[in-house]
């Protein structure tokens, strides 16, 4: 049995076989579905010719759909946010990230016996939508829900790792840098060398960046595609924890619980 797509419906809507009302929910779901694994991000032109619908509806679609959180736009492109996962989860009613995760968080909290979490891009700040707390007197002020700049944490720096340089550049080009504490990188040359060491070195770590007293290391979450959806990441007290030992000692434990938490997505 064929089956109609979205973009097929919007036609029979301009054929006015679908009810008034219902062509601008089609036109969304068409503009939806023509993001895949082999397309990942669209301009307005080709989101019109790939959902069957004019350049100024495709254009007005985009927006109200970014304006929503499902997509990110760049200036040129639209790709898809984190959010657009809650709608296939609807239907298949399979486990969302943070659930699919936790486990791989706690057996990395409980070898390392520091909090570990998780986070995914949302517009220009990493999201953390998972975390295992270790049983400490202070805490770090990450929680569910705290979302950071990209530039300033590791864990934004290793979603950014993800990106071609393009898109970085644009990204830093547009963004406010502002210092947190005396040892934070202000020099956008300084952070894409960053970025391209977390690129390069599969890792990201920041040292009293954000809060004084405070590490922070972070590995990339990978899909079987090879696309960054997440970030895996470690915070310790400065007291505790020197950054060398951080590397030896967090990257392997953070590596092997991401490994298999991309492969369990």
């Amino acid at each position: 049995m064929a089956v109609n797509t979205t973009s097929d419906m919007y036609k029979a809507a301009g054929a006015g076989r679908l009810p008034e009302g219902m062509g601008g929910l089609a036109k969304g779901l068409a503009i939806i579905e023509t993001f895949s694994p082999q397309r990942t991000r669209l301009t307005v032109s080709e989101a019109a010719e790939a959902s069957a619908t004019s350049r100024a509806s495709a254009r007005r679609c985009l927006l109200t759909l970014t304006e929503l959180g499902y997509l990110e736009f760049d200036g040129k492109y639209f790709r898809p946010q984190p959010r657009l996962l809650a709608l296939s989860a609807a239907y298949s009613g399979t486990r969302s990230l943070p659930q699919v995760a936790q486990p791989f968080l706690k057996a990395a909290r409980d070898e390392l016996h520091e909090s570990i979490s998780l986070a995914v891009l949302d517009r220009d700040a990493a999201l953390f939508v998972a975390r295992s707390e270790a049983e400490r007197l202070v805490t770090t002020g990450i929680s569910i829900g705290t979302r950071i700049d990209l530039y300033c944490s590791a864990t934004g720096r290793v979603l950014l790792s993800g990106w071609p340089e393009e898109r970085l550049s644009a990204y830093l080009d547009r963004t406010k840098i502002e210092a947190r504490t005396e040892h934070s990188l202000v020099k956008r040359t300084a952070l894409r060398d960053a970025v391209r060491n977390a690129r390069t070195q599969g890792y990201a770590f920041t040292d009293q960046e954000l809060e004084i007293g405070l590490r922070s290391i972070a590995i990339p979450v990978v899909d079987s595609r090879g696309a960054v959806v997440a970030a895996m990441s470690a915070s310790a007290s400065t007291a505790r924890v020197s950054i060398q030992q951080m590397v030896k000692s967090f990257v392997p434990v953070l590596r092997a619980n991401a490994d298999a938490l991309g492969r369990a997505l």
